[in-house]
């Protein structure tokens, strides 16, 4: 099993992160990132060509998965900010609180163990004000095709790293505290049960932190 996490693993999610359907909604919302930036999960990088350099102050990456990250084929050195990689979780980011004016996560709440402290630590380390960029595929509004989720969803973790078909996107977003106004929503081309995707922003409201 350490083989297979270690060597194969990788390999198979950044293939999988790398699907156009995805990517497109990346494309979207990568761009309007600003300010100090902290990006959860991120990977080998996928997303570091859709950056905006003259918004970016600072882009701070997090993730688990050192290996993952080692596989970029985006050379650090050739952006006009600065990037820091830190192997860590996103139940516990070492920051203080309203320490970054954008967070990004993209194609990470899936897998996310426990996603509720996850996106309770992104909330807190975001200034007020501040957004959260994503891109995830969720559960579907159509039921025959949660059904299939839902029963699919045992093995597929167990195969996938933790990944989750049939998370409800919007609610962990909301119970968070994140104001959901920017979120879209839709099927794209793909295997089924992974085509519903979420992406947009959300907003850490000052209503949210005072209630």
């Amino acid at each position: 099993m350490r083989i297979y996490s270690k060597y194969i693993l990788p390999g198979l999610i950044d293939w999988a992160c790398s699907q156009p359907s995805g990517m497109l909604q990346r494309e979207k919302v990568i761009p309007l990132a600003q300010g100090r930036v902290l990006e959860v999960g991120i990977g080998s990088g996928m997303n570091l060509p859709y950056y905006r350099g003259q918004e970016v102050e600072h882009l701070t990456a997090i993730d688990p998965l050192e290996e993952l990250w080692e596989r970029r084929q985006v050379e650090v050195g050739s952006l006009n900010f600065q990037v820091d990689f830190i192997k860590g979780s996103a139940q516990k980011i070492p920051f203080d609180d309203e320490s970054f004016d954008t967070v990004v996560s993209t194609s990470t709440l899936c897998s996310i163990k426990e996603v509720d402290e996850a996106l309770k630590e992104m909330f807190r380390v975001l200034k007020p004000g501040g957004k959260l960029l994503f891109e995830e595929h969720g559960a579907a509004p159509d039921a025959s095709l949660a059904r299939h989720q839902n029963r699919l969803n045992p093995v597929w973790k167990r195969i996938s790293g933790g990944c989750n078909l049939n998370r409800n996107i919007p609610a962990l977003l909301e119970a968070a505290g994140f104001n959901t106004d920017g979120l879209a929503e839709g099927y794209n081309e793909g295997w089924r049960p992974t085509s519903y995707h979420y992406w947009g922003w959300a907003i850490k409201s000052v209503r949210s932190i005072k209630s």
